[in-house]
Formats: structure tokens, sequence, C-alpha cells
């Protein structure tokens, strides 16, 4: 679908609303450039762009294919093949949403091929067109214009990104477990982040290149770069730190684990305790319900049997009671001294 199509001159729009592609590609011979935008153009569509402009049938099918590096290469024809990747925050969904520019940029026509919902270029081309002394400088003033407008739309996505793991951090460093599977998305998402920024220093880094634009326009350029390597650092650090908090939430669910074990391990203490009180009791019921001769003909009295049960009790008892009070001096576990430091991490005055 062709979104717009101007044709500029003079640092002006020539005409309001699309142009046909035959009349698009008529008015490059005309002086000035033209811009064409498209939005997810179809295999027929792209075929009657080629042959209109005259675009290289390799550089066409890269731009239907989607990428997961930014790049730039240049044609023999001298057109120049630049992918973006373009990134936006969903608040809803809590997930980044990507999208693809891709543009074909000549001496005098620009085209624009857009993929996914989060790579509109409405802002760049009104900003570009109240901008006159910039589209006086040919085509290169729209690839600015482009560049500054990706870049610019990855600062709120850092910031959201920043609350989530300043959320999952906080939950993590209070010693409750947060969802693993949260941070290995948030990570993974983190990761398809910086295989979107960082290859995009080089290049527009081989855009900054002596000579390669009209001097007025390097300046801009470099502002770009600057905001581009202050993004490559934040998404670096928010990768590092994403590492950290999963190895710390590791050891969070390890001396939960831990605990549980614990729990586990008094409980049987207590049963066993439980079970040996009664292992005397089982004994003189067992011993008492013997019908062995020698049991029935010696116990003939009140008093051999309460010597019988007394000694039968008592001996039990005394056992139990000794290997308690050794039981009692024994010290409790102590919790490992590196899930302490993972968990509660030494400041400033304990250094």
């Amino acid at each position: 679908m062709i979104v717009d199509c101007a044709h500029y001159r003079d640092g002006r729009r020539q005409q309001e609303g699309p142009m046909p592609l035959e009349q698009a590609a008529s008015r490059c011979r005309q002086g000035g450039f033209v811009w064409l935008g498209l939005f997810e153009p179809g295999q027929e569509e792209m075929d009657n762009v080629r042959e209109c402009f005259g675009l290289h049938e390799l550089a066409v099918e890269d731009a239907r294919t989607a990428h997961l590096r930014p790049k730039a290469e240049r044609y023999e024809d001298g057109t120049e093949l630049i992918i973006l990747r373009t990134a936006r925050y969903d608040d809803e969904r809590e997930e980044i949403d990507t999208g693809e520019i891709s543009v074909f940029l000549a001496e005098h026509f620009v085209i624009t091929v857009r993929q996914g919902i989060a790579s509109e270029l409405h802002g760049a081309r009104a900003r570009l067109e109240r901008r006159s002394e910039l589209l006086r400088a040919g085509t290169a003033s729209t690839l600015w214009a482009i560049l500054d407008q990706v870049v610019d739309s990855y600062a709120p996505v850092i910031a959201e990104l920043d609350h989530d793991i300043e959320q999952i951090e906080a939950t993590v460093f209070s010693g409750v477990v947060a969802p693993t599977e949260r941070i290995y998305f948030l990570r993974r998402e983190v990761t398809d982040f910086y295989r979107a920024v960082h290859p995009l220093l080089a290049v527009l880094s081989r855009q900054l290149q002596p000579g390669k634009y009209p001097a007025e326009l390097l300046p801009y350029f470099h502002n770009v770069h600057d905001h581009l390597l202050l993004v490559n650092e934040e998404v670096a650090a928010q990768r590092d730190l994403l590492a950290t908090v999963l190895e710390a939430n590791i050891a969070v669910v390890s001396v939960e684990q831990n605990k549980i074990n614990l729990q586990q391990s008094t409980t049987m203490e207590r049963l066993t305790i439980v079970a040996t009180v009664f292992l005397p009791l089982s004994f003189v019921v067992g011993f008492f319900g013997q019908n062995f001769a020698w049991l029935v003909k010696h116990i003939d009295s009140f008093t051999a049997f309460l010597d019988l049960t007394v000694v039968g009790l008592l001996l039990p008892t005394l056992v139990l009671y000794v290997w308690l009070r050794r039981r009692r001096g024994h010290p409790a576990p102590l919790m490992p001294e590196s899930t302490n430091a993972v968990l509660h991490p030494p400041t400033a005055s304990t250094k």
C-alpha cells in the first residue's frame, strides 16, 4: 500500500496528496527528488516499483525479507539499501513490538518500505517538510529524518524496560522469589532489542564518512549517532543487570528450598520422637501379650507384674531422655554465607 508519494524541489513539496508511480518516476527527471512511502507492499506492487525506478532485484528481495540486524548495502547503480529495526513498547501486554524499515536511497528518489506496526514515518516526513533548509540538501535529509525518528523512538522503550527491571529487582532483593519465566522473557526482549540497536552503530558510522553527504547535514547525523551511543550503553547495561537479577533469583529459590527441607527435617524429627515415646509401650504390650509358659508361670502376683512393667518402661525412657539432652546441645544449621552475600550485599560502611 502506498502511504504517501511526494516530489520535493527547492526545499518544498510540489503537490498535495500522493502521486501514481509512473508520475513519481517521471518527476525524478525534473529536478529535486521523490519520496515514496510503502507499507507492507505485496509482490505485484513491489515489482511495479522496481520497474518504475529501476531497482536491483536483490535489493527488492532484501526489502521483502525479515532481518534480525540492521544493515547497509550499496549496489552497482548507486542505489543504497539501508535496513533499520524499529521498536515500540506496548503497555497493555508489557511487550516490545518490533518493525522494519527498508530505505532505498538514490540521488533523485527515496523509497521507504515499512514492515510491522512499529514503523510509522508520518512524523518524520512532517518534521522534514518544516525544515526547507534541510530539504534542499537532497535525499540525505530524508535519511537523517528517518534515522532521527527511529533512534528517538528507542528512548521510551528503554524507560519502560527500566521500570520492569526495577520491579523484578525489588522483588528479588527483598528475599521473595520472582517468576523466573518473567525474568527470562525480559532478558530475551532486551537481547532482541540490543540486536536492533548495536548493529545500527556501524550503519550510522558508515553514513558519517567525509564527503558522502552535504556538510550542512553532518552535525545532524552526528547528533543521531550520539543518541544511539547512549541507547546502546543503556541496553547493554540492562542486559547485564538482568543476568545479575537472574542469578540472585536462583539464590533466593535455593534459600526457599533449603527452608522447605529444614521444615521437613523438623517434622521428621518430631515424628521420630513420638514413635520413640510409643516404642516402650508397644514393647510392654507386646511382651505381656505373649502366651509363653514362662511368662504365664512367673507372673503370678501384682508385684511381679509391676516390677517387669517399671523396668520395661523406665529403661527406654531414660535412654530417650539422655539422647534428647545431647541433641539439644547441638547448634542449629546456618544459612550459607554465599547466599547471604547475594541477598544482602555489603553496604559502604561494612566494606
